[in-house]
């Protein structure tokens, strides 16, 4: 199948189309095209994604983005005719800038006669990590029984969730946060130290020139039996930790928060590989990209002698690609969403 895909959830616009083949047994991808605008230096004097905004950019950028990527009117027409399906993501995010993309998409798919489906942005995360292993232009996991059961560990700005999968059919939730992400817990974070939006990679940055084990932060949940997980309170104690030690370097705040927030993570997701005698370990989301945790689920993941599956940075953070992986691998299932944006979509 080729695959045309539009991702619009919050601040960056894309469109990828994609070559998938494989079947859920051994799926295997082929990005023909892709781009992402990113409108960060857009929302960063407000210190945060403001809809409206990011509805208008979207508006503006999604056909700019179409024609760089298949050109002018009657290129993009030769290109249309080859495509089977159109993928947009429907929620969860900001609903202004979700209808956005849905109504380009719903353009298109009147244009140029194509069927249109609806993808859930958490599973474009979670799918990612088929986009682990490539050799030449082809993306392929390469035994996927070696991979499940595997634990999925989703952190992004809006979500941290664990889960089960069985196989590509089959999964269960095990536990999501009860209150911030841990995304968004690094933004507010950086906010309360003064710096710049977005906050996670700031705080990454300055992290390694401070002592990760200068202030004993709390390690919130890590010792309650579920696979829940909260960044609220941890968030507070650097709040209050600096109002009451306001000349504490803030490279050591960073790095004691960062350590505190990855330690949480990276226990429960290992007491799940150990509980339901795992196979992998998945990681996807925006907060993938941060190095240190990368570095500390693929060290546990070798002492435990199982895989560990992430895909390269520019798949972490949201893009199309990952919607169309999604798409497909639903289109498989017969499993539909429906084209309405759906800012409190979840994943099951």
């Amino acid at each position: 199948m080729k695959i045309l895909s539009i991702e619009t959830s919050c601040d960056e616009t894309a469109i990828a189309l994609l070559e998938c083949f494989g079947g859920l047994i051994a799926p295997k991808f082929k990005i023909l095209k892709d781009a992402v605008a990113s409108q960060i230096a857009i929302h960063q004097p407000f210190g945060g994604v403001v809809p409206n905004l990011a509805k208008r950019e979207h508006i503006k950028n999604l056909p700019v983005l179409f024609r760089q990527l298949f050109g002018d009117e009657t290129s993009a027409a030769k290109v249309m005719k080859t495509i089977d399906l159109i993928a947009v993501t429907s929620g969860p995010g900001l609903e202004p800038a979700l209808w956005t993309g849905i109504n380009f998409a719903k353009d298109l798919a009147k244009k140029y006669r194509k069927p249109l489906v609806g993808a859930n942005h958490l599973e474009g995360h979670l799918y990612s990590f088929l986009l682990a292993e490539k050799r030449g232009a082809i993306y392929q996991v390469s035994n996927l029984k070696k991979v499940f059961p595997g634990i999925g560990l989703i952190v992004s700005g809006g979500h941290t969730t664990l889960l089960l999968l069985k196989d590509l059919k089959t999964r269960k939730k095990l536990g999501e946060t009860r209150d911030d992400a841990v995304g968004e817990a690094f933004d507010k974070v950086a906010r309360i130290l003064n710096l710049p939006y977005p906050g996670g990679p700031e705080i990454q940055k300055l992290a390694p020139k401070g002592n990760p084990n200068a202030i004993p932060f709390p390690r919130p949940m890590v010792h309650d039996k579920n696979y829940d997980f909260s960044y609220s309170g941890l968030k507070t104690s650097v709040l209050y930790y600096l109002r009451d030690n306001p000349d504490t370097s803030k490279a050591d705040l960073a790095a004691s928060f960062q350590e505190a927030a990855l330690d949480v993570l990276v226990r429960k997701a290992m007491r799940a590989v150990g509980e339901f005698n795992a196979k992998s370990i998945l990681l996807s989301g925006g907060v993938a990209a941060n190095k240190p945790l990368r570095q500390k689920l693929a060290r546990e993941a070798k002492k435990s002698g199982i895989p560990f599956l992430v895909a390269e940075f520019k798949h972490n953070t949201d893009n199309a690609v990952m919607i169309a992986i999604a798409a497909y691998v639903n289109f498989l299932k017969n499993k539909k969403y429906p084209l309405v944006a759906n800012g409190a979509m979840n994943i099951k």
